[in-house]
């Protein structure tokens, strides 16, 4: 279901699962903006695998690394990893990671934070949301606290499984119980809207569009 679901919303747009969920009601479900993508053309979906974690400087480099490749060892196939590091120093994402992450069938990484060796992972293709770059790692200074835990991204909590998708325009979050309604609704959506698109090229006023199609 949940691989059926992501393919399905990778093929929406944030813009219209906004307006679908903002229609319901719903709210504090769009990141924050600061988070921008490393490859704008690229589409991320899927459930999230939630990461999160505090920075601990003077900690023994190599539990630091052991615990961080014990992270990428959890990430499931098809999810989205996703993390709050509590941390605004170092990188929480890189080259050798993000290889093994893809490898796995992780579909892309989503960290409140900052990410390096980005030339390597724009030439890999792993999609990836962050804050910064720096060319600092995690040695001997962060450990994970938990994972599959409820993290907060600015205003956005983030439960284990809900559904992510981003895109140039921003990041979604879409609770994992409604994620099936949604889809449906943006495709539906979707298709008003591009009806509205062709009344519009064909020279019919906007206001008039809007008026027979409920949508622009």
């Amino acid at each position: 279901m949940s691989t059926a679901l992501t393919d399905r919303l990778a093929r929406c747009y944030t813009g219209v699962v906004h307006d679908v969920m903002r229609a319901r009601g719903l709210r504090d479900f769009v990141l924050p903006p600061e988070l921008r993508p490393i490859l704008p053309a690229q589409t991320l979906a899927g459930p999230a695998f939630t990461i999160e974690g505090e920075a601990m400087p003077g900690s023994d480099p190599h539990a630091t690394l052991l615990a961080w490749t014990g992270l990428l060892s959890k990430a499931p196939a098809g999810s989205v990893w996703v993390s709050q590091p509590n941390d605004r120093l170092v990188a929480h994402m890189g080259e050798l990671s993000g290889e093994t992450l893809k490898r796995k069938g992780v579909r892309g990484c989503v960290c409140d934070g900052g990410i390096r060796d980005v030339d390597f992972l724009m030439r890999l293709g792993f999609p990836c949301w962050a804050r910064f770059f720096t060319p600092r790692d995690i040695v001997g200074h962060w450990l994970p606290r938990a994972t599959d835990v409820p993290i907060t991204i600015g205003e956005v909590r983030i439960e284990p499984g809900d559904f992510m998708l981003g895109d140039r325009d921003g990041l979604v979050r879409i609770p994992a119980g409604i994620v099936a309604d949604v889809v449906e609704a943006a495709e539906a959506a979707i298709g008003t809207e591009n009806r509205v698109r062709t009344a519009i090229l064909a020279g019919m006023d906007p206001q008039e569009a809007y008026l027979r199609y409920g949508k622009f």
